[in-house]
């Protein structure tokens, strides 16, 4: 592969990540347990508008990956980099708060229990993976500088400015 070919593949791998990882979690499972009829329209619009913000944070996150860490969300071709710009200034797991945002809007959207109790128990699946998977794993691959973003930057949210030098 040529190194014009590399940023052509790597975006390829980043948008199968995003159809095949949040994309299943946060729009193809949720739409499957939807019920066939939305909520009120009022409701449904407090529903719809969470779900684009959701999804443009989404989309902000998975593009923070790929240009500032130079890889995708996918475990096959993880960021090279750690990333600490964008929202990951606020959060060290602002793409799973983005998915539970969008989970949220779809069950206000549609006011379902099944939406619900999924809404729910996805967070603590992120949780557990993030917990026992994902920081020893950044530990191990960028040592002290990922001591150093996660004494400044919280697991979920709590910060109210960015982190010092990163504005």
């Amino acid at each position: 592969m040529t190194s014009t070919d590399r940023p052509r593949f790597l975006f390829l791998r980043a948008l199968l990540a995003f159809l095949v990882m949040p994309g299943m979690v946060a729009f193809v499972i949720p739409l499957l347990l939807a019920p066939r009829q939305a909520a009120p329209s009022g409701l449904r619009w407090i529903g719809m508008v969470l779900v684009v913000a959701g999804t443009f944070l989404l989309l902000w996150c998975v593009r923070d990956f790929y240009v500032a860490g130079k890889g995708t969300l996918a475990p096959w071709t993880p960021p090279r980099d750690l990333v600490v710009t964008g929202l990951y200034r606020w959060s060290r797991n602002p793409m799973y708060l983005a998915v539970t945002l969008i989970l949220l809007g779809w069950t206000i959207w549609f006011l379902s229990w099944a939406l619900l109790w999924y809404a729910l128990a996805v967070p603590g699946a992120f949780h557990l993976r993030v917990v026992f998977f994902e920081e020893p794993w950044l530990a191990q691959m960028h040592g002290e500088a990922w001591r150093r973003y996660r004494a400044r930057v919280p697991r979920w949210l709590g910060r109210v400015q960015p982190a010092d030098g990163e504005g």
